[in-house]
């Protein structure tokens, strides 16, 4: 509870320690009087116990709270720490991290070697490629990594200036990339990200935003669109980060401005970006067609991914288990956390978990790790065909028949993308096996991620996908009571 009527930055610190920052007024709701900020979802697992809780103007350091503080009824001092008892705050994106504010010199380092390798990467492959961002931020406003800040990114603005040649340009530096031994994790047609290995052998993503000039703008993934001129980019100059000579555009502040507005000049370690709806549905129209769904799947399981599902094993994978009751080759697509199958591997079965947001499944893939069990987990876009025949183009040459399983993941996409389910499903099953359903198919209440899809139309498109239903029932979910789930078994042309 806070009062004032001046929108000014409030850092939040636990022991002395910034771990939040928010707007006094952008960021609450007045009540009789008073301004009230919700603590964020991602803080709120570790508010219990005692801390030094202080809240302190971000500017000028001036306190406006100091006090031992309770929450909820444990003794322990709270600890804003991950499992490795490395220190947290809360990054742009909402998430708790591993903030710049909390690691050493000799911590970053392995960060800024894998900027200049991938820097390195992509000019071998033709592209002209800089810091952007929060990174770039750093480097012209203060030569260093931005304290609040957590990840590295990187961009380059393409020769093209089509949509089309760019999305081409962009797959072309993919294939480039991953011939050169790197790992791709595709966020649009022109974002993606590049995972690095470093000396101690942990992975780093590093994301790359590609962009283009078009009619006197600038539109670079996923903020920008702004009027521009090319001699602000090319030819590239350079800055320091971190004592390190990077690429930057030439005039990097003309970028920074177009990312941040004309105060990028001032610290904010709570800002937003608020890019205008224009622009959003030019990006979205052009480039972000495929990932529909999949900001809201991220943040679904954000708090999720580091722990299994409760409950396990669910009762549809108990009644997949007692049909394939031998060790099989199972497809889970739309696996999700992959607790049902981590218990299928646990049976003997041998398992390939798929899905639009693979990190999602964190904890289910550590436990496979850790019992040795034979499961794997890789990415799946039911909304682009280049993912789904990539997909399906691997699991039809895969020698045997497969059991194709999809839990609540026709009710989780719309009818089109319901028709690259079919595709891939039927191609994963190229040399036999069946394929087994769970629907919802009708009552309950509303869901956010999900909706009821009538038992006819499921039958319906099976059918023109080339699919005979050998068994279906209907059936009420033990987790929601009224919902009635639509269970089906399916081969291809077998009737």
């Amino acid at each position: 509870m806070l009062a004032g009527s001046e929108d000014i930055v409030l850092d939040v610190t636990f022991e002395g320690r910034r771990v939040w920052s928010f707007w006094l007024l952008r960021d609450s709701v007045e009540r009789a009087g008073h301004r009230w900020v919700e603590w964020p979802g991602s803080l709120v697992p570790f508010l219990d116990g005692h801390c030094q809780l202080a809240v302190l103007e971000h500017l000028t350091g001036e306190v406006v709270y100091d006090a031992p503080t309770q929450f909820g009824t444990s003794a322990d001092q709270i600890a804003i720490v991950n499992a490795e008892g490395k220190a947290l705050g809360i990054d742009k994106s909402g998430r708790m991290a591993q903030t710049f504010d909390t690691r050493s010199a000799e911590q970053v380092a392995p960060l800024l070697d894998s900027i200049d390798e991938v820097l390195g990467a992509l000019k071998d492959a033709g592209i002209e490629a800089f810091p952007a961002y929060g990174t770039l931020l750093g480097a012209v406003r203060e030569g260093k990594l931005i304290g609040h800040d957590s990840d590295a990114d990187l961009g380059y603005v393409s020769k093209h200036e089509n949509p089309v040649d760019v999305i081409r340009e962009s797959f072309r530096l993919q294939r480039r990339l991953s011939n050169a031994g790197y790992k791709i994790t595709r966020y649009s047609a022109i974002a993606f990200k590049v995972d690095v290995k470093e000396a101690d052998g942990s992975v780093r993503g590093l994301d790359v935003f590609g962009g283009f000039l078009c009619q006197g703008r600038l539109y670079l993934m996923g903020e920008v669109g702004e009027t521009f001129e090319r001699e602000w980019i090319f030819p590239l100059g350079t800055t320091t980060l971190e004592g390190r000579t990077l690429p930057a555009p030439a005039v990097p502040e003309k970028l920074l401005e177009a990312m941040y507005g004309r105060g990028w000049k001032v610290p904010d370690p709570a800002f937003h970006f608020e890019t205008p709806a224009s622009t959003h549905r030019r990006l979205n129209g052009w480039f972000r067609g495929t990932r529909t769904g999949r900001d809201a799947w991220s943040r679904f399981f954000s708090t999720r991914r580091h722990t299994l599902p409760e409950g396990l094993p669910s009762e549809f994978a108990q009644f997949v288990a007692s049909q394939e009751q031998t060790p099989a080759r199972v497809v889970d697509l739309g696996c999700g956390r992959a607790g049902d199958a981590v218990w299928l591997a646990r049976q003997g079965h041998h398992v390939t978990g798929y899905d639009f947001v693979p990190t999602g499944s964190l904890a289910a893939q550590k436990v496979a790790a850790d019992e040795g069990l034979d499961l794997k987990v890789e990415s799946l876009n039911l909304n682009e065909w280049r993912s789904v025949l990539g997909v399906g183009t691997k699991l039809a040459h895969t020698p045997g028949p497969a059991v194709v399983i999809a839990n609540h993941v026709a009710d989780a996409v719309g009818a089109r993308t319901r028709k690259s389910l079919w595709r891939v499903a039927s191609m994963a099953l190229r040399q036999g096996g069946r394929l087994y359903l769970n629907v919802w198919v009708g009552g309950g209440q509303s869901k956010a991620l999900v909706h009821p899809v009538p038992m006819r139309v499921i039958e319906r498109e099976l059918a023109a996908a080339g699919f005979v239903v050998q068994h279906q029932e209907i059936v009420e979910d033990q987790q929601d009571s009224g919902r009635q789930v639509g269970r089906l078994v399916a081969q291809v042309g077998v009737k």
